[in-house]
């Protein structure tokens, strides 16, 4: 499954969401079932961001969003979510 997280920023939060996604990343990149991902500025508007995460399925992507680690690292990242449906599976 993946995970669609989509950001808000403005102005130079971008360079501060981007560090802060990175801390993420390792923090998640410890967590059974994590895959992969990415952070990516949307080209037609640069205050809109999305972070994509692929795991091995549902479990272990919400067991990983409730570790202390995964918390604190992604306090600074998760302020700029966008509040809508972000959990996928495969067509």
């Amino acid at each position: 499954m993946f995970a669609v997280t989509r950001l808000r920023t403005t102005g130079e939060d971008g360079v501060a969401l981007a560090a802060a996604v990175e801390a993420l990343l390792a923090a998640l990149a410890a967590r059974p079932g994590f895959r992969d991902g990415e952070l990516g500025r949307s080209a037609d508007d640069p205050d809109l961001w999305a972070l994509v995460t692929r795991w091995d399925g549902v479990g272990s992507y919400r067991r990983a969003l409730s570790a202390y680690e995964v918390k604190i690292a992604g306090a600074p990242v998760w302020v700029h979510a966008v509040d809508e449906p972000g959990v996928y599976l495969p067509g």
